[in-house]
């Protein structure tokens, strides 16, 4: 399928790694110009390795200035950007008796401002310039309350508010602002979650894992490519009246009428 998205400019957030590098990796499959952000230079000069091309910026996203800054510096280098897709940011798990005030404000800032510190300035210059597409990648914990994930759970509930209203408001000015809802998905992020689920139910990491696939209908996790493959769609203009939504993707783990 002809996706037109050859020479478009593409940000990625948390490109270096997991669903973000696989976001990354399918655009320039398809022509892109892409540009990755992460925190760390180290991986995001090992993410460059095999994305020729491409081009990378180190920012802690958490921090609104930082984050302005990378997108100053992104587009100086490689023109506007058309699309970008939020991957960066992950919030702690945990067992609910170990949550504190503190934790939920760690979540928030981890996940919810990482994203809104990128969205809000360069949605408003997408506006201005009447075309754009946003993509977030947000996470299924935001619709179904799992207990060593409440606070993460709730940055992603915000995220889902946010993508439906900001759909909302700028599909008359030419932004489309889209999400995606994975379930679990085989990263190491994910890899990282089991410990907290394992050592809440008194059982190994690889019990957990089983437990935790053995309630998914399809009899597996999601592979990071089926995400991006999924972005890279919902980016290109044959998904041009679809705006406003969260796609939820998790192998049929919660079949609910959306």
């Amino acid at each position: 399928m002809e996706l037109g998205l050859d020479g478009k400019i593409v940000l990625v957030t948390g490109g270096s790694k997991g669903i973000g590098l696989a976001c990354a990796r399918a655009f320039a499959a398809e022509g892109a110009r892409v540009a990755i952000c992460a925190r760390g230079r180290d991986g995001i000069d090992a993410a460059l390795a095999e994305l020729p091309g491409a081009i990378g910026v180190a920012a802690d996203l958490t921090d609104a200035q930082a984050a302005a800054a990378m997108l100053r510096e992104v587009e100086s280098q490689v023109g506007p950007i058309d699309v970008l897709v939020n991957s960066a940011g992950a919030a702690r798990r945990s067992p609910p008796d170990e949550l504190t005030p503190e934790f939920y404000r760690a979540a928030m800032d981890a996940k919810f401002f990482a994203y809104i510190n990128v969205i809000d300035p360069l949605v408003k210059l997408m506006a201005e310039r009447k075309s754009g597409v946003i993509i977030n990648v947000i996470g299924a914990g935001g619709k179904i309350a799992s207990v060593v994930h409440l606070a993460g759970g709730a940055a992603n509930a915000a995220l889902m508010l946010v993508t439906a209203g900001l759909g909302t408001a700028y599909a008359g000015q030419g932004v489309r602002v889209v999400g995606i809802s994975p379930g679990l998905t085989e990263t190491g992020r994910v890899a990282e979650g089991m410990l907290s689920d394992a050592r809440l139910a008194g059982i190994t990491p690889e019990e957990a894992r089983a437990r935790a696939i053995g309630r998914i209908p399809l009899g597996r996790m999601a592979a990071p490519e089926e995400i991006a493959d999924t972005a890279v769609f919902l980016a290109s203009a044959r998904a041009s009246y679809i705006t406003g939504i969260t796609l939820t993707m998790d192998g049929a783990s919660s079949p609910v009428i959306l």
